[in-house]
């Protein structure tokens, strides 16, 4: 006689990812209660294509607070605004070169438990429409104690609207355009 056992392990693939940032964010994305996917999209789901981990797109970069910026509607991909404040300007190296970038802080946010200190960090660069997602790429963060603070390019991650248009994202203001490729993140998702 010839038994054959089956079960589910095939769906109970490793979660992919070089690092602990990667795996945590293709489990989410594998998760049906937490994951920005289609359930088309996700049902084929292995996981993001990440830029490799390339430790010259950490930078360490200077804060300068701007504490009396007032509030701004920050445009998002649906008719809904985000209420946002430049919670700063960051001042840093990459590759040889200065840059800027603005910082944001978010008005419904900063009062929600556990998110007091969240800062918000989206970015455009050349890469833009090729490699990665054509409206940019998000950085999250916390306020820094000092003047400085790392920005890890490696966790740069896609909008949800990358996913799935019913979401509504941020749209990345035109001032924090990065004229370099910044090869290091999420990729664009290609759907199966």
């Amino acid at each position: 006689m010839f038994v054959v056992f089956t079960s589910c392990a095939q769906d109970k693939r490793p979660i992919q990812g070089e690092t602990e940032f990667q795996k945590e964010l293709n489990a989410e994305y594998k998760d049906a209660s937490k994951s920005p996917l289609k359930d088309k999209d996700r049902k084929n789901f292995k996981g993001l294509d990440f830029f490799k981990v390339d430790s010259s797109y950490v930078v360490t970069a200077t804060l300068t607070r701007t504490p009396d910026s007032k509030w701004f509607n920050m445009k998002t991909t649906t008719s809904r605004v985000s209420k946002e404040r430049v919670y700063g300007i960051l001042s840093f190296q990459l590759k040889g070169k200065a840059y800027q970038l603005e910082i944001y802080q978010g008005k419904d946010l900063m009062v929600k438990e556990g998110f007091e200190d969240y800062l918000f960090l989206p970015f455009l660069d050349e890469t833009n429409g090729l490699e990665s997602y054509g409206g940019g790429r998000y950085l999250d963060t916390r306020i820094p104690e000092g003047n400085t603070m790392q920005i890890d390019f490696n966790k740069a991650y896609n909008p949800y609207c990358a996913y799935n248009d019913k979401y509504s994202c941020p749209i990345v203001p035109r001032k924090n355009y990065l004229k370099t490729r910044v090869e290091a993140g999420v990729k664009v998702f290609n759907k199966d």
